[in-house]
């Protein structure tokens, strides 16, 4: 199969590919305002129903979204499929946020609002712009992508530092290991850098770190809008 490596193919002449970003973002920021707050999930697409952790993002998209939290998504199968059918199971509102492929990521059927964007990195904007907090489920290459994406928007204060959930603590622990080990002991991350970070085995602790950092936040804003 021939592929079209995008970024290596552009030309200066091509400008006019900024045309189409721009348009993407401007669909993307029109078809989402007000869907907060929200909790974006990542993890694999290749999930089937009836394994655990399907069943458990399912778990955990309704159980936000009967907190009042709108779910995102990539839009796609396995973790993503699992947590928009939550959300739609809670009636709030269910993004998918899908990307063209060159082997097509076919939509889940659980969406309520559904984009399809032609360039990853418009896309990783409205993953990350509308969303309160972060779930990320066991996933593969485009999770890690997704997650240390978000860790770094935090670090650089390009995002507010918000709750970013690592889920099944059996899965994560070899990764976090790693940074310790390797990463913070070379100085390439600071101690302050885990403090981002949450590790929870269960759906219910899920819900409560992000109720309870969101009531906080709220707590907050009117303490400073009273000052």
């Amino acid at each position: 199969m021939a592929y079209e490596y995008e970024i290596n193919e552009m030309a200066k002449e091509e400008s006019w590919r900024m045309f189409r970003i721009i348009g993407e973002l401007v669909e993307g920021f029109d078809s989402l305002s007000g869907i907060e707050p929200a909790v974006t999930i990542y993890g694999s697409a290749r999930i089937r129903p009836g394994d655990e952790i399907y069943s458990q993002t399912q778990e955990i998209a309704r159980r936000l979204g009967e907190n009042g939290f709108s779910i995102i998504t990539g839009g796609g199968p396995g973790v993503m499929e699992a947590a928009n059918r939550g959300a739609m199971e809670a009636g709030v509102t269910s993004v998918g946020l899908n990307i063209e492929l060159p082997e097509e990521q076919v939509p889940n059927t659980y969406t309520t609002k559904a984009i399809t964007f032609h360039h990853f990195f418009v896309r990783k904007v409205m993953l990350v712009k509308y969303a309160t907090a972060f779930v990320i489920m066991p996933g593969g290459m485009g999770t890690l992508d997704e997650l240390s994406e978000v860790l770094t928007l935090m670090q650089t204060y390009k995002i507010k530092p918000f709750p970013v959930i690592l889920y099944d603590s059996q899965f994560w622990n070899g990764f976090l290991e790693w940074l310790r080990s390797v990463s913070l002991v070379r100085e390439y991350i600071s101690e302050e850098d885990f403090h981002l970070l949450r590790v929870c085995d269960e759906p219910e602790r899920v819900i409560e770190a992000v109720h309870e950092w969101y009531i906080k936040q709220e707590v907050t804003g009117r303490k400073a809008l009273q000052a």
